[in-house]
């Protein structure tokens, strides 16, 4: 017998809004079964959910998302998909690097007008 899991339930288990699971409904994420306007998520829903979550906590796209879940769906499956989100973790990585490289460098720019500041306020004799 196949287990269904309700929309309220999936909810719940991975704290996301009713709007959230449409949205991944309405772009082709996943296939809930529809009995009147009940929507009855499977396990293969329930675990597409956690993998979506997943690469959005990781910084990937919806459409990115998608690609790597099509590329599983068809040929070359499985090889092919994890090729594929080895390429896109690479990217994502390299994307991260740069943020850092870049948060680092803005850091660094605030702490030099910031010790400007303190020493022109000690030249015109002003404490802070």
């Amino acid at each position: 017998m196949q287990k269904y899991y309700t929309i309220t339930e999936l909810t719940r288990e991975f704290g996301v809004s009713t709007r959230t699971l449409r949205f991944y409904e309405d772009e082709g994420l996943i296939h809930p079964e529809r009995r009147g306007r009940t929507r009855l998520f499977r396990a293969a829903d329930r675990r597409l959910i956690l993998e979506i979550l997943r690469g959005r906590r990781i910084g990937f796209t919806i459409a990115e998302i998608r690609e790597i879940i099509q590329v599983y769906k068809e040929p070359p499956g499985e090889l092919g998909q994890l090729k594929m989100l080895m390429k896109h973790v690479d990217q994502k990585r390299d994307e991260l690097r740069q943020k850092r490289k870049d948060i680092e460098e803005t850091l660094a720019e605030l702490d030099q007008v910031e010790e400007a500041c303190l020493t022109r306020l000690a030249e015109i004799g002003v404490g802070t």
